[in-house]
């Protein structure tokens, strides 16, 4: 490996980025800072020939700057396995394209390349479904096509969160009491009438008062601070994508032990930057594909994640 790290990073358009929050971008500023070699791609820009992993790639540039925030080169067509490392941020939806896209980047790896986060477990580890990994850490959760069964758990909690295992940004996200006469359309409209898996879980009503908190995993540590996502006045969900604000605060000895619980089993999974959904005492999500929230908590507490993270990566590639 040479001295300068040459990283690919595999994005959404980055024109379309909104540079005061994109946490991407907090990560590429972060990496570029310690003098590493920039190159930007799309997903759609990733091909296997001949069992080799290529992809059309630019010289990237980024800048703290609101109003042009990069630059990119010209294309060319490089073998992935040539560079040091590839930061997988590809933005959800988690769809048979990103499933694909994680069997190009398996080559990669093979290649020479490391991938961050590894492809293996970003098919594996589906956000939502995950959770069953780590019972003990969440709250009582039913994952069915069985409308039936769904309606039997809504009876037993009394209320409960109902959503798509293929969902993001607080789409398709329901909150129903047992007495609700939408409930079995709910049912029909998450599982296709018993066609689809979906998730149900117990109603947390601490999402009220203290948010759906992100708790941010760099290589399997926590970041000193959650942010706090409290849902508004008149909505349920605590996705800053739907109107929710953004607080933070210190993390508890709550988090720190759901940490020590699933952050070891992440980093030896290759799982380099993770989220957490934490609402109460519970984990809901674990959001492996491109965990957001670096900039606000910057912002807040005058921290550098991406700076953590680019460490890390360091760490990994065996340079730290």
């Amino acid at each position: 490996m040479s001295s300068r790290v040459r990283l690919v990073v595999v994005m959404d358009p980055i024109g379309a980025i909104k540079p005061s929050k994109d946490s991407t971008l907090a990560i590429l500023i972060a990496a570029q800072a310690r003098g590493w070699e920039l190159f930007y791609a799309e997903q759609k820009d990733l091909f296997l020939r001949d069992g080799v992993a290529w992809a059309r790639v630019a010289h990237l540039q980024v800048f703290s700057d609101l109003g042009t925030w990069f630059e990119h080169g010209a294309w060319m067509v490089a073998k992935l396995g040539d560079f040091d490392a590839i930061l997988m941020r590809k933005d959800p939806p988690f769809d048979m394209e990103f499933i694909y896209t994680t069997y190009i980047l398996d080559r990669a790896q093979a290649q020479g390349a490391r991938i961050f986060n590894d492809p293996r477990g970003l098919r594996d580890m589906n956000e939502k479904v995950y959770t069953a990994w780590f019972p003990e850490c969440c709250a009582p959760t039913l994952v069915t096509r069985d409308m039936h069964d769904m309606g039997e758990f809504l009876q037993e909690h009394g209320k409960a969160v109902c959503k798509p295992l293929d969902g993001m940004g607080g789409r398709s996200i329901f909150v129903l009491e047992q007495g609700d006469k939408n409930r079995n359309v709910v049912f029909e409209t998450l599982t296709d009438y018993g066609r689809r898996y979906a998730i149900v879980q117990r109603y947390l009503p601490e999402i009220v008062t203290a948010g759906d908190c992100r708790v941010l995993l760099v290589d399997g540590e926590p970041v000193p601070f959650a942010l706090q996502r409290i849902p508004a006045s008149d909505d349920n969900r605590g996705n800053l994508a739907a109107g929710a604000s953004a607080e933070s605060r210190p993390l508890n000895d709550r988090d720190r032990w759901l940490c020590s619980i699933i952050g070891p089993k992440l980093k030896g999974a290759g799982m380099i930057f993770v989220g957490l959904d934490v609402i109460g005492d519970y984990v809901t999500e674990i959001n492996v594909t491109s965990p957001t929230g670096i900039q606000e908590l910057n912002k807040k507490h005058d921290i550098d994640i991406g700076g953590m993270l680019v460490s890390a990566i360091s760490r990994n590639l065996g340079i730290a």
